[in-house]
């Protein structure tokens, strides 16, 4: 198997840190990871951009997951300046397949799109 690319190595870790409590908790960290223009579709269908999304974590309004568990997060390099990131998480028994665009920027690769789908554990899911 080969070395994923730089865009997917940085993606992937990108997509690490956000789960990361200390990093959701700081305006500064976020603002580091997160494209100006970025959008959230999160699982409720609710859609979100960067300021809200910050605002939410900050001030302690957005739910606090507890401990959250992400497997199968696979990145594939879809153009020079665009990686596309799947994963799945679980966290008090509610599963996500979460779906990320980062891009590369000036200031290197920043999340510009996620959206969260809920799934229960069955045959479909495992495809």
């Amino acid at each position: 198997m080969s070395e994923p690319s730089p865009g997917v190595a940085a993606a992937v870790e990108g997509e690490l840190r956000l789960l990361d409590p200390l990093v959701r908790a700081s305006t500064e960290l976020l603002v580091q990871v997160l494209h100006p223009d970025f959008r959230e579709v999160d699982t409720t269908g609710r859609r979100w951009d960067r300021d809200m999304v910050i605002t939410s974590l900050i001030t302690g309004t957005a739910q606090r997951p507890g401990q959250l568990t992400a497997s199968r997060m696979h990145g594939i390099q879809l153009a020079d300046e665009l990686v596309h990131v799947t994963f799945d998480t679980e966290v008090k028994g509610v599963r996500a397949h979460r779906s990320s665009l980062w891009r590369r920027t000036g200031t290197g690769w920043l999340l510009y799109y996620h959206q969260a789908t809920p799934f229960v554990t069955g045959p479909a899911t495992d495809a």
